[in-house]
């Protein structure tokens, strides 16, 4: 069984969504308690950074969290949920996130832009992953849907498993042993996005 996690920073319907056009059943959970009780969560995520976190924290959510890509199941973050999954954010302040996976959440540069651009990043863009059993069969040159003002700066190359241009190039799919994060939200992205959600069902 999959959970999603409720604490009242994300689209938690539409994630439900993509996984019922799957087949796949999904439970909304807000008890930390029963997060060990599932086989994988998923940690959605829409807003800032810092009230992730502060929503997190009054939920008790932290250290279950912590707990769980500690016992090896499966987590995916999404969106904001992968950029918690990192040490810190610079977005409105510095914020500590969960740690799981080295390196910050930081804005995207204009003044590196290689054209001008408009920020946030919203709308299509192209993704070059790895090879990893997320992407399995899953085209190179495939299009997903972003919406981000920030993005993450990962230490380890090695974590790397995604990248997408957007003035630069900049991280866009995170893979640490069982904890995986994905910029663009695959539930709003068709066929390729539900594809991925696929693939992390029947990991």
């Amino acid at each position: 069984m999959i959970a999603i996690v409720d604490y009242n920073m994300g689209n938690l319907a539409s994630v439900q969504n993509a996984f019922a056009k799957l087949g796949k059943e999904t439970v909304i959970e807000s008890d930390p308690s029963k997060f060990k009780d599932y086989d994988k969560l998923i940690l959605p995520g829409v807003g800032a950074f810092g009230d992730a976190m502060e929503h997190l924290r009054e939920r008790n959510m932290i250290e279950p969290l912590k707990e769980y890509a500690a016992s090896g199941k499966y987590m995916l973050g999404i969106c904001l949920g992968m950029q918690l999954l990192f040490e810190s954010s610079e977005e409105f302040g510095n914020h500590e996130g969960l740690g799981l996976i080295k390196g910050s959440v930081t804005a995207f540069d204009s003044s590196k832009f290689s054209e001008p651009l408009k920020v946030p990043h919203m709308g299509w863009n192209r993704m070059f992953t790895k090879e990893h059993p997320l992407f399995e069969n899953l085209d190179e040159e495939h299009y997903l849907y972003f919406v981000h003002t920030y993005h993450v700066n990962c230490i380890d190359k090695n974590d790397i498993i995604g990248t997408t241009n957007y003035g630069y190039d900049f991280t866009s799919a995170v893979a640490h042993g069982n904890v995986f994060g994905i910029q663009p939200h695959p539930e709003k992205s068709h066929k390729n996005g539900l594809h991925i959600l696929e693939n992390f069902i029947k990991l």
